[in-house]
């Protein structure tokens, strides 16, 4: 989804609202553009005695500045060689980096409360405010707890990457996540499905006791700089109190549940024919392992057995992808494409030079998609084990969306290089996506042409809600347990018990098993391991429909949303390219306005996109069964 950034999470993984290396955002604050002298120290100058001043505020910020550039730097370089080239030397270099960077944020963050109280210049004060809400994963003053908590965050994410199953016993062939999730994907045999499933979350159940000390440190280090615990501070990341903020995600929540619940009530039905109601029962949540992802997160993989209109229309872009012969450079340079349709600059030659496109042969890497700008300068990169699919050219555009923010803000302070919050960050490269209509893969020759009609139109907008509908709840749910977790109204002798509780509220979806504590579930999903927060994502796909509606205006669209491609439209460059620049120097409030005219997070778009699919929804679901 996204790059990792060194405050973050010690991993870039997603693009956060903190401070990336591996995920971006900008500001357009004066700014010195030559690049920093590496700092002396590797922690800020120890306070004085003296009543601090505006000035030294300001110093202060620069100071930390040009040492966060080095730092990170440092960081992500660490971090990408572990990512793509997993091996205990790795892992242990990256600890290393992560625990000097983790130093000196926490020796930064606690300098900066000096500064509290006093009249800064707006750029100043928005510096210190995201230095104080970008760790993603804070260290105790403890040197030797510090230690610790790099030492387990590297040693959770190798878990993750290093993963296998190799049967039931340990003695059949070893598949990694790759090949399970095709499994999961593409079988239709209920057992083959099962076995699976419960093969890759064995995978998570010795995560769980470096998870339960993870949080323990991270909370300590929480505390260190003022916050109640590690949920609290991600939430006051937002621009408005955390309590506010989880107010406003359920509110959000609030809006797409119906539209969520109607498609799982068509999803179930359909699953009960293919599987037998004795497995799939009316009323009852979906098991988890029948919807065509290993989290069941997304569905779009199950759009055969759930096709509205069967033959109505071909919208197999897998199959043209593999008989034209696509490789992954070929897919990446078409993203690139769709882009620079839009005015924007072609991406730098380093950018494929150094990406990790295809999965090596003979060596562990991280294959979860992410995005990168290694120095923050301009070193641009996606890592990705690319196939031939359509689900990796969506992925590719999203990725590249990343990067494109990137670019548009690398000249900015560190602290700018940010989305306006974290869901922007997600958003822009999801929102580019709406704009892959059919009439798009027919003009990159794709698709044959699709005859404007109601069946096609269904079909197309199913297989769209399986992906963007149907992921809404997971989005939520991840980080609404791991608030629980970090606060303590979780025990770790509830850790699963909690995880499939919230599974059930929210998405509708029990395990095909019976789970105990002995497992951890929220370990075989890689943000939770890698410690990368996760509402970005349910925000992203609130964020994306607003921002494909104001694209679409920009461009002079004038028809329905869902027939909107903005594709090779400059104006709606424009428009892009002016949010894109902001990154997180503004309040995310004044860069949604200055988007779409509004300053309030909105799924009436998402609502209005979708509208002819739960039209029909609604209709084929009378005398069903709905809800669990």
């Amino acid at each position: 989804m996204n790059r990792k950034r060194p405050l973050n999470s010690l991993l870039r993984a997603a693009a956060a609202m903190a401070l990336p290396a591996f995920l971006g955002c900008a500001q357009d604050s004066q700014v010195t553009r030559e690049a920093p002298a590496p700092a002396e120290s590797s922690t800020p100058t120890a306070p004085t005695a003296s009543q601090p001043t505006p000035e030294e505020a300001k110093a202060f910020a620069e100071k930390v500045n040009a040492d966060l550039k080095r730092l990170w730097t440092k960081q992500a370089t660490a971090e990408w060689i572990k990512s793509t080239y997993i091996t205990d030397d790795t892992e242990q270099n990256a600890a290393f980096v992560n625990e000097e960077v983790l130093a000196y944020v926490n020796g930064a963050i606690k300098e900066a409360r000096r500064f509290d109280g006093l009249t800064l210049d707006a750029d100043t004060a928005r510096m210190l405010h995201l230095l104080k809400v970008s760790q993603a994963l804070p260290a105790p003053s403890d040197a030797q707890k510090r230690a610790e908590l790099a030492a387990t965050a590297a040693k959770l994410e190798g878990l993750y990457g290093k993963g296998k199953y190799c049967g039931p016993d340990g003695k059949g062939k070893c598949r990694d996540l790759e090949v399970l999730s095709d499994v999961i994907a593409e079988s239709r045999d209920y057992d083959e499905l099962l076995d699976a499933w419960q093969g890759w979350h064995s995978v998570a159940r010795p995560m769980r006791p470096l998870y339960e000390r993870l949080v323990s440190i991270s909370n300590e280090g929480a505390k260190d700089i003022g916050f109640n615990d590690l949920g609290t501070l991600w939430r006051s990341a937002y621009d408005m109190s955390p309590a506010e903020f989880e107010v406003e995600a359920q509110r959000l929540w609030g809006q797409v549940k119906p539209l969520y619940d109607d498609v799982h009530c068509y999803v179930r039905g359909r699953l009960a024919k293919q599987y037998g109601a004795d497995k799939v029962p009316e009323g009852k949540p979906i098991p988890a392992h029948l919807l065509g992802n290993m989290w069941a997160q997304e569905w779009n993989n199950i759009y055969p057995l759930v096709e509205p209109f069967p033959g109505q229309a071909n919208l197999d872009v897998d199959a043209a992808l593999k008989q034209q012969k696509y490789d992954a450079m070929r897919m990446v340079k078409l993203g690139e494409k769709f882009f620079t349709s839009l005015g924007l600059k072609p991406l730098p030659q380093t950018f494929f030079e150094r990406s990790q496109f295809t999965k090596p042969e003979g060596r562990d890497v991280v294959c979860h998609a992410s995005a990168w700008d290694v120095n923050y300068s301009n070193d641009l990169r996606i890592k990705m084990c690319i196939k031939p699919t359509e689900e990796d050219l969506v992925t590719i555009h999203h990725e590249l969306g990343h990067n494109y923010y990137y670019t548009y803000y690398y000249q900015l302070p560190v602290l700018f290089q940010a989305g306006a919050n974290d869901g922007f960050h997600e958003a822009i490269g999801d929102a580019l996506t709406l704009s892959i209509t059919p009439g798009y893969l027919q003009q990159a020759g794709l698709l044959k042409s699709v005859p404007k009609n109601e069946k096609n139109l269904i079909n197309l907008q199913m297989k769209d809600a399986l992906e963007k509908i149907a992921f809404l709840p997971f989005g939520l749910l991840v980080d609404q347990w791991r608030w629980e977790v970090f606060s303590g109204r979780v025990q770790p002798a509830d850790y699963n018990k909690s995880w499939w509780a919230l599974r059930e509220k929210y998405q509708g979806v029990a395990a095909p098993v019976a789970r105990s504590e002995q497992d951890f579930d929220p370990g075989a999903k890689y943000h939770v391991p890698a410690n990368v927060p996760y509402t970005r994502y349910f925000l992203a796909r609130i964020l994306q429909f607003q921002f494909h509606k104001a694209l679409c205006e920009a461009s002079g669209h004038t028809g329905p949303l869902h027939e909107c491609s903005i594709y090779g439209n400059k104006e709606a460059g424009k428009r892009l390219q002016a949010m894109l620049e902001l990154g997180a120097s503004k309040p995310w409030p004044d860069a949604l306005q200055a988007m779409t005219g509004t300053r309030q997070m909105d799924a009436t778009p998402l609502l209005d996109y979708f509208s002819p699919l739960r039209t029909w929804l609604q209709a084929q679901n009378k005398g069903q069964k709905c809800g669990w």
